[in-house]
């Protein structure tokens, strides 16, 4: 049965960038591992181009990767590794923040403006024993990725299982995480093998057991539950889920299972102890005013991830 729907709600990245912010939600912080997920755009062309602030400084994480996938635009990546990646539609940027990373993201390139931008952000919690590795990133293009099509059906496995097919991007927990297109009238089903599943509606709507969801809606189903969902137009949608972690804390950009850890992250942000992206050290964000509210518990909006 349909479990849960969550209604995205708007959220400020910088002066310039609102996002459709769907997890955490109070009543599903997580689906899986999958512990945030941002929907930014579609920005048109005049927009961006009037948008003069539209960048994402400097800023930490710990204890989790980031996801990022492109519907259009670009954007670029800049971390304390030292790395410096482009993103484009279709590929996928994977950060491991583990102990510790700092980066931003930038739309400086003019290819930024043609078609306008639009991309999804999320977050993958790290399985106990990971949440200390050393950080990593690692960019993956669309020709590595798995793709699937059958009549009304398109999609691309950006990373784990599902439908018998295997993405090559590395990964600490069992999950899945898709982006999928429908013709009208086209049905689909979930995959199984998966405790918990989630899906987003990115444009177009679906069907569901006569009730009918659209853009900006994630719904969320029941373990062991093969709802049968029909696409009433075109339709484009986000799977995501995988098996829980436990219990994480999340404030700002920090996830762990540790609420001291968290604390700790905090204070080596405020007294810069974390590093700075080599070429992108002039500016950054600054820690949010705490109001002694305990970590796990209406924390301070995450940046971009």
């Amino acid at each position: 049965m349909l479990d849960l729907v969550i209604e995205a709600r708007t959220a400020a990245l910088s002066p310039e960038m609102n996002v459709k912010r769907i997890l955490p939600f109070r009543l599903k912080r997580m689906v899986g591992p999958f512990i945030f997920m941002d929907h930014a755009g579609p920005i048109n062309e005049i927009a961006m181009r009037e948008s003069s602030n539209m960048d994402v400084l400097p800023h930490p994480h710990i204890g989790l990767s980031t996801v990022s996938y492109l519907f259009g635009g670009q954007v670029m990546h800049r971390d304390s590794l030292g790395v410096e990646q482009i993103i484009r539609p279709g590929e996928v940027n994977w950060m491991t923040a583990g102990r510790g990373i700092s980066h931003s993201e930038r739309f400086e390139d003019p290819n930024v403006l043609t078609g306008g931008l639009e991309m999804i952000q999320t977050w993958v919690a790290l399985p106990e024993k990971d949440e200390e590795t050393n950080p990593s990133f690692r960019n993956y293009t669309p020709e590595e990725l798995p793709i699937f099509t059958e009549k009304g059906v398109w999609m691309r496995l950006i990373a784990g299982e599902a439908y018998g097919l295997k993405s090559n991007v590395s990964t600490h927990s069992p999950l899945f995480y898709l982006h999928v297109t429908l013709e009208k009238g086209t049905p689909f089903a979930l995959p199984q093998e998966h405790s918990e599943r989630g899906l987003y509606i990115v444009k177009g709507s679906v069907e569901v057991s006569g009730h009918r969801y659209g853009p900006g809606q994630m719904l969320v189903f029941t373990k062991g539950v093969d709802p049968l969902i029909v696409a009433h137009e075109a339709t484009t949608l986000m799977l995501l889920g995988g098996e829980p972690l436990g219990e994480r804390f999340i404030w700002w950009n920090f996830v762990h299972s540790n609420k001291d850890r968290i604390e700790q992250a905090k204070e080596d942000w405020k007294q810069g102890r974390f590093e700075l992206p080599p070429t992108d050290n002039e500016e950054f964000i600054p820690l949010p005013e705490d109001k002694s509210r305990p970590a796990g518990s209406a924390p301070p909006p995450p940046a971009l991830s």
